[in-house]
């Protein structure tokens, strides 16, 4: 596992670090304890030293369960970042420095930590972005020790720009894949140029481009991939990248075609996305201890020959982004 700087002045993270969304068991058929913590352990012993939750997965859960995992675990030294913002108590209006506060130490607490190494603002409305109070409160928390440092989650383009105006912003976490290439242009360049590291979330599309899926393949009831498909619980855009279904199976059939030798489909699209300077990890999710490993592979893969890279930009740009739905 090979390890990048999350920006300019963070910490090291494994190219490739763990999503720990699933772990909060409250989506799709939820992942038992014991499995849990084997997927935890299984990712610190194959050089995952950073690990992606929030205090809503699970209501806390997830959080409580990597501070278990923490107490035992004595190799390489793991990074935690969690978020705040999409609590009921908090969203979408009740943002103050009092319930920040409350959630960076409960954070604490289940985490079993003196200080958060990393807190993200988790896609707060953009007019608080804008706003600009709570960065002021994530300062002060700075300050104090609560919290080593902050960043946020965003969702659009827009957002991730707001943020980036902001001092002291450590990484934005984003949707960044071979079904979301907009990011290119504009966003990637003025992160990588003012020292902010980029977290992606979702490089494999809600597992579509695990290439593993087909037109037929179906989801237990709870799982986002069955019940937000239209957006109808949350932004569409994450749940298979904002792409119908059908269409996203279809063209990553069609990515296929365009694979290295030897490469799988999931590789290539994880190792596309690692071959951005900009981009200090990715955090794909894993329900599975084998899910990790096949993960982790992809910072082996050899980087992409220019002539695919600018063939994959061209696939996205005739064939898939006029099927993307959602902010973006």
């Amino acid at each position: 596992m090979k390890n990048r700087k999350l920006g300019a002045n963070g910490f090291d993270v494994s190219e490739v670090g763990l999503g720990c969304w699933q772990l909060g068991a409250d989506w799709g058929s939820g992942v038992a304890r014991e499995i849990g913590m084997e997927i935890l352990t299984t990712a610190a012993a194959n050089g995952v030293t950073f690990f992606d939750t929030a205090d809503v997965y699970g209501a806390g859960r997830s959080e409580d369960l990597i501070g278990q995992f923490l107490k035992h675990w004595d190799g390489a030294p793991i990074r935690v970042a969690t978020k705040f913002g999409r609590g009921g108590d908090v969203y979408p209006d009740g943002y103050t420095e009092e319930t920040l506060r409350r959630g960076v130490d409960a954070s604490r607490e289940r985490l079993g930590v003196e200080a958060l190494d990393l807190v993200q603002l988790h896609c707060i409305p953009t007019d608080v972005m804008r706003n600009g109070a709570i960065f002021d409160w994530l300062r002060k928390l700075q300050q104090e020790g609560a919290i080593r440092h902050f960043g946020a989650s965003v969702e659009t383009v827009e957002e991730g720009l707001i943020c980036l105006e902001q001092e002291g912003l450590l990484s934005l976490q984003v949707i960044f894949n071979l079904f979301r290439q907009k990011l290119v242009t504009e966003l990637l360049p003025q992160a990588e140029a003012k020292g902010v590291g980029l977290i992606v979330r979702l490089p494999l599309a809600s597992g579509v481009l695990s290439g593993k899926f087909t037109a037929n393949t179906t989801f237990a009831e709870q799982d986002h991939r069955n019940y937000n498909r239209d957006g109808a619980a949350f932004n569409v855009g994450e749940t298979f990248a904002g792409i119908p279904f059908e269409k996203a199976v279809e063209l990553a059939d069609a990515l296929k075609t365009h694979l290295p030798e030897g490469v799988t489909l999931a590789k290539m699209a994880q190792r596309w996305i690692l071959d951005h300077p900009a981009v200090s990890t990715i955090i794909p999710g894993a329900s599975a201890p084998d899910q990790i490993l096949r993960n982790a592979a992809a910072s082996d893969v050899a980087p992409l020959p220019k002539a695919l890279r600018k063939e994959l930009a061209a696939f996205y740009a005739a064939e898939v982004e006029p099927h993307i739905r959602g902010p973006y």
